[in-house]
């Protein structure tokens, strides 16, 4: 019989601990108030503080866990925020993990890293020590948390399906046994493209807009982007990476035997009824190449710019705009703040018949049918200004030029416009304002910005609350106060109470309580005033003063309306709005 792990094992201090409630109260988390009532009725009762805590539901569950934890000297974990691989997991079987209400997170050589509701229990320790082959280290968690990342990581397929496939792969995948006239015909085999097929599947089921496959020191991380935001969910051998990368770069017909320098690519991948167009990106790092995919559905329909979160006065004045037979609309944000599809939405709404459409883009994301789209290619000396200068000569009514990165591209582009042709375009600032003095730095003159520009997007997208766990809460004073402080008059706070919301977290939405996106907006025209501003070499800030006068509303606005309405989060608004 195995003997049971020490306490000191455990980390337990040997010096007389705090009490649970004490550590709450030095915490701040209860009140000295509540702190003495809750010594007066344990003392009465003759029962557990934790017991009272619990009843009184004066904590969360989670801070609880904590006290709990310091009390009897055990680490802490939310094992939710913890990516399993495949390998730890097969430490303890389900059945296992289920009864005792523990889950595995971590492994080494002697060391099994275990998530567990009493760390103090010594039957569970001697049970998965003698089951594992492994010294057990406790970790404190909640029922709650073991038992969500129970039901997500033994069932959700991923890390079963590619452990299964892990112990198919053979010794001699690794990159010294492959050779390169061989690699087409092993890498094809079952277990590596079961894989990668397991991944790409996984990234249609939770929406993911990429995937990263990095190599890191001992180890290859898998991480998808999903909502805007990367989440680690898988962990891997590094001895198995070389294959994985070859058998990807198989699939886009790229040099697998090229590893020095950064590579493009571009396949379908279908899986059941749904067909992806894959853009594959490899780049050489440290600890080997690193590949990232995006996933992008052909069969999605461009959503309506209602859809994309565009209303009343904003959707309007653009509504407005893109009606004009000639002028320039920009669209401006960071990097994957939704710019592109906002430009296809529109294009969308104005594809007939009676007008010829021509884009230009790098890369093409979307095909549109009716508009002819071109892929610039630097390479064969296609780029955005080349491609401009030549669209002029193919009677277009509308032009769409993936981005203004240079002054060329800028004079172009108002020349365009100045010979009656609807321009849009996108600019890479933070807000609407910044884009007219952002034209001026390419060297465009003042006079013809004022004259061409009909109007500006800002934008950013916020993930939205989960309809499925979506709970409601009443907002505390200091939330209406700065919820105030930013609307002003756009919002009656009077008519009645104001109740936010947010997500609690289910299977749903992947527990982060947040399912989709929506996007905040701002729309600046052009109007006479900011035109004399555009001819004065006015600052941003100026701009963005009188265009607020005129009555546009900026994006941190229109997203705490959408706070206030209950689609998403101010923690979101901050997030992507605050400056």
């Amino acid at each position: 019989m195995t003997t049971p792990t020490p306490l000191a094992q455990l980390n337990i201090s040997s010096k007389k601990p705090d009490t649970i409630e004490d550590v709450l109260a030095s915490k701040g988390f209860i009140t000295s108030a509540q702190l003495k009532f809750i010594k007066n009725e344990a003392a009465r009762r003759v029962e557990p503080a934790e017991k009272i805590i619990s009843a009184m539901n004066w904590v969360s569950v989670e801070q609880l866990a904590q006290a709990k934890a310091q009390v009897i000297g055990v680490p802490y974990i939310d094992p939710v925020q913890q990516p399993v691989s495949p390998e730890v997991l097969s430490s303890v079987p389900e059945d296992v993990a289920k009864r005792f209400t523990v889950v595995p997170f971590a492994r080494d050589k002697t060391t099994l890293s275990l998530a567990m509701v009493d760390p103090l229990d010594l039957q569970v320790f001697e049970f998965i020590e003698k089951k594992s082959g492994l010294v057990v280290k406790p970790y404190l968690a909640t029922a709650a948390s073991i038992n969500r990342v129970i039901a997500e990581q033994y069932t959700r397929g991923l890390s079963k399906e590619v452990t299964d496939a892990l112990q198919d792969v053979a010794p001699g995948l690794s990159k010294s046994y492959i050779q390169q006239t061989q690699a087409a015909s092993v890498l094809g085999e079952a277990p590596v493209a079961r894989i990668v097929s397991t991944l790409l599947e996984y990234g249609i089921k939770v929406r993911a807009s990429d995937i990263h496959i990095e190599p890191l020191e001992n180890e290859t991380r898998v991480r998808y982007r999903i909502d805007g935001i990367l989440h680690e969910k898988l962990i891997l051998p590094k001895k198995i990476h070389d294959s994985i990368v070859s058998r990807i770069k198989i699939l886009g017909n790229m040099k697998i035997d090229e590893k020095r320098i950064p590579q493009d690519a571009r396949f379908n991948f279908k899986i059941g009824k749904e067909e992806l167009d894959l853009r594959l990106s490899t780049l050489p790092t440290a600890f080997g190449e690193k590949v990232v995919m995006r996933l992008l559905k052909k069969s999605g329909a461009v959503p309506s710019l209602p859809e994309l979160g565009l209303r009343a006065k904003a959707l309007s004045n653009l509504e407005e705009n893109i009606a004009r037979p000639h002028g320039i609309i920009l669209v401006t944000g960071p990097t994957g703040s939704g710019k592109t599809t906002t430009l296809y939405s529109i294009l969308s709404k104005l594809n007939s018949t009676k007008v010829n459409i021509v884009t230009l883009e790098d890369p093409i994301e979307y095909q549109i049918s009716g508009v002819n789209q071109v892929q610039i290619n630097p390479q064969a000396g296609l780029t955005f200004a080349s491609g401009l200068r030549s669209f002029l000569r193919q009677d277009p009514n509308i032009i769409m030029v993936g981005e203004v990165r240079d002054s060329e591209t800028t004079d172009l582009a108002v020349q365009a416009s100045l010979t009656g042709h609807l321009v849009f375009s996108t600019l890479h600032t933070n807000n609407a304002s910044g884009a007219l003095p952002r034209l001026l730095d390419m060297h465009a003159e003042p006079y013809l910005i004022a004259s061409t520009v009909n109007c500006v997007v800002g934008q950013r997208v916020v993930r939205t609350i989960c309809p499925t766990c979506k709970v409601t809460k009443n907002a505390s004073e200091e939330v209406i106060v700065q919820l105030k402080g930013v609307l002003d008059n756009l919002f009656n706070f009077s008519a009645k109470p104001l109740k936010l919301y947010f997500g609690k977290g289910c299977t749903q939405c992947n527990n982060t309580g947040y399912l989709g996106r929506v996007g905040i907006f701002e729309v600046l025209m052009v109007t006479e005033k900011i035109a004399r501003m555009i001819f004065k070499r006015e600052t941003a800030q100026t701009i963005e003063k009188q265009a607020i006068q005129d009555g546009m509303i900026t994006m941190k606005q229109d997203g705490f309306l959408k706070v206030c309405e209950g689609a998403t989060t101010i923690e979101e608004v901050l997030r992507v709005a605050e400056e």
